[in-house]
């Protein structure tokens, strides 16, 4: 009977701790009682895309080669804080965005939270915008919508830069990501984990190469926290986990015909390094270059080195780098199957003027 009484008592608390967590958090987060601590919030601005609010902050002239930066998964523009800025004062127009249900864009129920709807919505926030073109920056997740903006929508993009990009549905393995396709429980894990402290330090330390562990630190932490406090991102959070739906990138890859730059940390333990090769050997028109002692978030763990490369591979009217090999970074090859060698020599045969 004690026994009893004691389960039941602990359920009693844990359904007490999942009510409270549910009836004492905010809709959804204020951006002016945030803003000022938000990095860059001076270069923030606020527009309406098919009816939703998108949050996004610009840099640089407007007369320049747009750089478009998408981050990723349970992201935001915070990640690229050190890097746009850079960019712009090196003779580029960067703007990077919040996509739908991110970082301080709107959460609203209603949108499918999909990659294809994610893409449609960035392509018409460019014409918002108006941006014709533009040279687009995906990290992680956002990869994969760069990487959909490509083959639905390819004459938006000069060129395309995959920074360890999602390109397949193999992080639904994940233990959270498991849980989350569970009615209910879903519910309950996302309003928990999305922003919990502790959960998101514990996520950093896999997320960066053990040699970067000092980039975790409360300033960083509150960052990624800061945007996901609220019901509707929690909301934003599970829709995407469960509608996640990105194994077409893999196979559709050979298909993306813009000059291709694909950027890997060698210590990326979110995204496997082979799924990055995997890419670079189907996209005749890319460029792999991995960083040495860094982990899924390049720009962050060495932001000095992404701004050269990804500089130098923008002003290369064909997208071409160096070969590169020194204590930081490699240029890979592409390792071609001999049957896709005669596949590419036939097409290209039968394409020669008779």
């Amino acid at each position: 009977m004690k026994k009893r009484n004691l389960a039941i008592g602990a359920v009693g608390a844990v359904g007490g701790v999942i009510a409270w967590k549910f009836l004492t958090r905010s809709g959804s987060v204020n951006w002016n009682e945030v803003a000022k601590n938000v990095p860059h919030f001076e270069n923030s601005a606020f527009i309406d895309v098919d009816g939703i609010r998108i949050h996004f902050q610009e840099f640089g002239n407007r007369k320049n080669p747009t750089l478009l930066l998408i981050h990723g998964y349970t992201a935001s523009t915070a990640v690229w804080k050190t890097v746009a800025p850079v960019f712009a004062e090196n003779g580029f127009h960067v703007v990077s965005l919040d996509l739908v249900g991110f970082g301080y864009s709107e959460k609203p129920s209603w949108f499918d939270y999909t990659i294809v709807s994610q893409a449609r919505m960035v392509s018409r926030f460019m014409d918002r915008l108006g941006i014709g073109r533009a040279t687009v920056v995906g990290s992680s997740y956002g990869g994969a919508v760069a990487a959909t903006l490509a083959l639905d929508y390819p004459e938006r993009l000069e060129k395309l830069i995959f920074v360890n990009t999602v390109s397949n549905d193999a992080v639904l393995k994940h233990p959270l990501l498991r849980l989350a396709q569970v009615p209910g429980v879903g519910e309950v894990i996302a309003a928990f984990a999305a922003d919990s402290r502790l959960m998101v330090r514990h996520r950093l330390q896999n997320t960066l190469a053990p040699a970067n562990h000092d980039l975790i630190t409360e300033e960083r932490i509150s960052n990624i926290l800061r945007p996901l406090s609220a019901a509707d991102a929690h909301n934003s959070v599970l829709m995407t986990a469960r509608r996640w739906d990105a194994n077409r990138i893999e196979d559709d890859a050979h298909l993306i015909n813009h000059p291709t730059l694909i950027i890997w940390g060698d210590k990326d333990l979110v995204i496997p390094i082979s799924f990055g090769r995997k890419l670079h050997d189907a996209i005749l028109h890319s460029r792999m270059i991995v960083f040495k002692n860094c982990g899924h978030v390049p720009q962050e763990e060495a932001p000095e080195n992404f701004v050269k490369v990804v500089l130098d591979f923008c002003r290369s009217s064909k997208g071409r780098l160096e070969s590169v090999e020194n204590e930081s970074m490699r240029l890979e090859e592409p390792k071609y199957e001999a049957d896709d060698i005669n596949v590419v020599g036939r097409l290209r045969d039968a394409l020669k003027p008779a």
